[in-house]
Parts: C-alpha cells; sequence; structure tokens
C-alpha cells in the first residue's frame, strides 16, 4: 500500500506544476497583454469615437472617420507615407539581401569590419544620425559639396526646402539606418543553409546569379515575408526622421502619418479623439499590406 501511495504522490505533484504553475504563467502573460495592448487599442478605438478637447469629449459616433476623406493634410500624409512605402523598402529589402549574401562569402576578407560597420546604423541614436542628415544635406552641407567638387553639380541641391529633394532625403536617411538590421536576419538564415546545394549548382553550371534567384531568395521567402511585414509596420510609422530633418516640410510636403497624429495631440488644438481615429488608419493599413504580403508569399498559414 505505501509503496502505491508513493507511486501516485509524485503523480500528482507532476500533474500540478504541469497543469496549475504552467497555467499561471501563462495568465500573468495574459493579464500583462490585456493590460497594456489590449486595453489602450480599445479604448483608442472609443475615443476615436468621441470629439472635444480634454477630459470634456463628446460621442459623435463615425464623424471623424467621415472627416478624413474631406481632411487635406491627411491626404497628404498618407500619401506621403505610402510613398515612403512603395520606394524605400524594396530598396531596403534588395539591398540587405545583396550585402548578406556578398558578407556570407567565406573567402571574403575583413568581413567581420564590413558587418559591422553596415549594421552599426542601426544601432545609432534615432535623434543623432536625423540631425547628421540634416547638416549634410543642408544647401552648404558635405553632400552638395562633395557633388559639386566633382563637377557634377554646378548650383548645390535644395535637398531639404524642395519637395521632391527633400522626399529622396528622408527615403535615403531610413535605407541607411535599417538596410544593416535586415541584412542580419538574412545572414543568420544563411548560416543555415547546406553549403552543398551551392556546390552542387556550380558543378551543374550554375552561375552566382542563377543560385542567388533559385537558391538563396526560395530558402530565404520565409525571412525576406518577416522582414517586409516588419519594415511595412516600420515605414506606416514613420516619425523621427521627418520631425528632426525636414519637420514635415517644407510645407506638408514630407509629414507622414505619424507625425500628424503627433501634429494633431500636441501640436494643434488638441484634439485627441480625431488623432485616434488617424492611428487606427495605421491598423487598418498594416494589417491590409499583411494579409496581401502573406497572399503574395504563398503562405497558406
Amino acid at each position: 500500500m505505501s509503496q502505491v501511495t508513493s507511486t501516485i504522490k509524485p503523480t500528482l505533484t507532476q500533474r500540478f506544476k504541469k497543469n496549475y504553475i504552467g497555467w499561471i504563467f501563462i495568465l500573468l502573460s495574459v493579464f500583462g497583454i490585456s493590460l497594456f495592448y489590449f486595453y489602450p487599442m480599445v479604448q483608442a478605438f472609443i475615443l476615436s469615437l468621441q470629439s472635444g478637447m480634454g477630459a470634456n469629449l463628446d460621442f459623435i459616433g463615425l464623424n471623424n472617420y467621415v472627416r478624413l476623406f474631406n481632411d487635406p493634410t491627411f491626404i497628404t500624409a498618407l500619401t506621403n507615407t505610402i510613398l515612403y512605402l512603395l520606394i524605400q523598402v524594396p530598396i531596403m529589402i534588395v539591398l540587405a539581401l545583396v550585402f548578406s549574401v556578398l558578407l556570407n562569402d567565406p573567402t571574403l576578407k575583413f568581413r567581420g569590419f564590413f558587418r559591422t560597420a553596415i549594421f552599426l546604423p542601426a544601432v545609432t541614436s534615432l535623434v543623432a544620425y536625423a540631425v547628421i542628415f540634416k547638416y549634410l544635406f543642408g544647401n552648404d552641407g558635405l553632400v552638395n559639396d562633395f557633388l559639386i567638387s566633382l563637377n557634377l553639380l554646378s548650383d548645390p541641391i535644395a535637398w531639404l526646402s524642395d519637395p521632391f529633394w527633400a522626399k529622396i532625403t528622408i527615403i535615403i536617411a531610413i535605407t541607411w539606418r535599417w538596410t544593416g538590421y535586415n541584412m542580419i536576419f538574412y545572414l543568420s538564415a544563411l548560416q543555415n543553409v547546406d553549403k552543398s546545394m551551392y556546390e552542387a549548382a556550380k558543378i551543374d553550371g550554375a552561375s552566382a546569379l542563377q543560385q542567388f534567384f533559385f537558391i538563396t531568395i526560395p530558402l530565404l521567402k520565409p525571412i525576406i515575408l518577416f522582414t517586409s511585414i516588419v519594415s511595412t509596420i516600420g515605414t506606416l510609422q514613420l516619425f523621427d526622421e521627418v520631425m528632426n530633418i525636414t519637420s514635415g516640410g517644407p510645407g506638408n510636403a514630407t509629414m507622414t502619418i505619424s507625425m500628424y497624429i503627433y501634429n494633431l495631440s500636441f501640436e494643434y488644438t488638441p484634439d485627441f479623439g480625431y488623432a485616434s481615429t488617424v492611428s487606427y488608419v495605421i491598423l487598418i493599413i498594416v494589417i491590409v499590406l499583411s494579409f496581401i504580403q502573406f497572399k503574395v508569399a504563398g503562405d497558406r498559414d
């Protein structure tokens, strides 16, 4: 009898540890996520159905959402953000892929130095690098001086005061900062690729370009999908570069949705209800674009 009891007790203890203690940890995580993520999202949606200043809010239903279609500043900010997304993200993904393949070559000298140099912008201060870019691309900045010294320009380019060139400056700044960040993901994935696949391709006469398109890209498809979604979300939330380099100017030529939300909340007459409405536009766009990216990538899960 004592032997049976001694056999049952550890079993009950194991069940308790496996079931109850595990559920305690899960419940703590669920509580934290609900408190700090889902509750603010619900409150923001409720706030988007209200209008007023401070605590004096009135329920207005979907009027804020209707207002979006008649708001020229919002349409400009949305257009600019989508433009950054369509131009910058593909360029950054392609550059990150190319750099990762080049720096994965074991015969390349100083690989560690090049990897560090390309990744270093991702860990620099957002404000610091934005201010540096502002000075580099000024009318009398180093970029114009360098281009003029090479006789590529006769007059300096108005990088920050011309609407077209201001957008180009923002795109260059974002690409410079985040290309190395995405490159690290691809480099990590390439470490798990069997080298014999490339050796077999070489024996079959495949060129380096064919190996890139028919071996590297298919094997990195899940990572490419991940970085594309993360980069899409980051670009839709773009704020620091625009705020510190161009301040949304000239006019509203470089303003993004996130900067418009900031202005609605703190720069203009505070309208937290309408600012919440604009913020939900980002959420909707992220969901739609993520769904499209999953479908294009052929991921059924």
